[in-house]
């Protein structure tokens, strides 16, 4: 099988930017709160993590890209709430969030973890705030972690 890498869940140290949207603030609050809840319970603390908030996950990426690029951060997690209306608008706005983040990460070397819930409807991105589902914030949290580690642990 070889050498096996993977990241530790350990926050400690590490230091977490947090791109949130206003927009659907009642999903990004619950969101946010996992996000901390798992940060918290992986021991990063609260002094290490700054959380930023933008208008819209339109926004989010340029947001994320400029943390990443600072040189402060281990990572950098974006949410969000992106939940279909009657136009196009759902598609555009999702599909540039998505790729934004993830040029952001691609461009820095810094993990840009998505967090941003894209819901077909309402009840759906509660779901995914946590009431039924996992809270899509924690989990995110858990990537960051787990994302940073894998990547100090491969070898230059």
């Amino acid at each position: 099988m070889g050498q096996v890498i993977e990241g530790k869940l350990d926050a400690t140290s590490l230091k977490f930017g947090i791109v949130v949207s206003r927009y659907n603030s009642f999903i990004t609050k619950r969101l946010v709160e996992g996000v901390m809840d798992g940060l918290s319970r992986h021991g990063a603390a609260d002094e290490d993590i700054t959380t930023v908030y933008v208008p819209g996950s339109f926004e989010i990426p340029l947001a994320c890209l400029k943390l990443a690029r600072s040189g402060r951060y281990h990572a950098v997690i974006a949410v969000g709430a992106v939940i279909r209306g009657a136009t196009s608008h759902f598609q555009f706005v999702a599909s540039e969030c998505a790729k934004g983040v993830a040029q952001a990460g691609l461009q820095t070397g810094v993990p840009v973890i998505f967090g941003v819930v894209t819901a077909e409807t309402i009840e759906q991105a509660i779901e995914r705030a946590g009431t039924k589902l996992p809270n899509r914030g924690f989990e995110a949290a858990l990537t960051a972690i787990e994302q940073v580690n894998a990547l100090k642990a491969i070898p230059e």
